[in-house]
């Protein structure tokens, strides 16, 4: 049965990837519940938080989601108060997310959660950093 050993679960990459992302990602849906957002929203957050504002397709293309899956959850956003969307009077395709100050309210509510998540890792300072340079590496290049 074993006559294709890189057929075998344990011999693939992706799975560990996998079901690391997975268990990681569950870790955050209990405390972010509680503020009414979910994973996928706090990514998006964590964006916009950075500049205040930003492109759908600025979103996309560093949040690495499509279209298709942001457009949904950006209008779930907006019905919360949490952004405002509004489209580019030089070119109606490009739409501009902003923060309002409802989203950045949250930001506040949000400020312990990378370290409780953190808490749930079982890696040191250095190997987090590690595996944070490895990941991005991969990321790059799988581009």
């Amino acid at each position: 049965m074993n006559d294709l050993p890189q057929l075998l679960l344990d011999s693939q990459l992706c799975f560990p990837l996998y079901a690391s992302a997975r268990k990681v990602v569950n870790s955050y849906t209990p405390l972010l519940k509680p503020m009414g957002i979910t994973y996928t929203q706090y990514i998006v957050f964590l964006a916009l938080w950075e500049s205040g504002s930003a492109t759908v397709g600025d979103l996309c293309r560093r949040l690495y989601l499509d279209n298709g899956t942001i457009t949904p959850l950006l209008k779930k956003m907006e019905e919360e108060g949490f952004i405002q969307r509004s489209r580019s009077k030089q070119d109606e395709r490009v739409v501009t997310v902003t923060v309002t100050d409802k989203g950045w309210d949250l930001r506040q509510q949000v400020r312990d959660v990378p370290a409780q998540v953190g808490c749930r890792i079982p890696l040191t300072h250095e190997e987090a950093f590690q595996l944070y340079s490895l990941l991005r590496k991969m990321l790059g290049n799988l581009e």
